[in-house]
């Protein structure tokens, strides 16, 4: 039997029988992961394959007979739902797509994200603390560029009286400005 010849560019799902995840039983869990674009193809039967930076436990080369190539319709289905977050090797999948919102939640910086791989109909928005964002500190950075009036991560609460009162510390050399 020839096996099949995928080219750089392709996108395939490697089968989900050599990767730990956190679904209890493989019977419950999904045939093939992905799908990953192919990189580059070692020798007749290895390809080599782009995985997100979470998923850096994983050995991104696997041999062809794991791999099944993904036909792609140019017709969504709209009835289908996006998958559950899968954890691999203790982590999740998802990624951020947007920041919507900051707010302070008892001292401590909260952002509303949107989440990738969500259809318009339904869309995956959640609160996360500001230490859950180590992996998307550009989305931030630009979130606050376009809105430098919201709360971020130099935003302190100070109380006064009754009253809580937001105080946005801007860098500066003049120690006036560091109260």
């Amino acid at each position: 039997m020839i096996p099949p010849d995928f080219q750089p560019g392709n996108r395939v799902c490697p089968a989900s029988k050599n990767i730990k995840t956190t679904i209890p039983t493989k019977k419950l869990s999904e045939r093939g992961l992905g799908p990953f674009k192919v990189l580059k193809k070692f020798g007749s039967h290895a390809y080599h394959l782009k995985f997100p930076l979470k998923w850096n436990s994983v050995h991104p080369v696997f041999h062809v007979s794991l791999l099944e190539l993904v036909k792609q319709s140019s017709i969504p289905d709209p009835n289908k739902l996006p998958p559950p977050p899968i954890l691999v090797e203790e982590q999740e999948e998802l990624e951020v797509a947007q920041v919507l919102d900051p707010k302070l939640k008892r001292s401590k910086l909260w952002y509303l994200l949107e989440w990738k791989g969500f259809n318009d109909v339904l869309k995956k928005t959640t609160w996360q603390p500001a230490s859950n964002l180590t992996s998307s500190p550009d989305l931030v950075k630009d979130f606050h560029s376009f809105y430098p009036e919201k709360p971020g991560p130099n935003t302190s609460r100070v109380f006064y009286g009754s009253w809580w009162v937001l105080e946005f510390m801007k860098v500066s050399s003049s120690p006036a400005m560091h109260l």
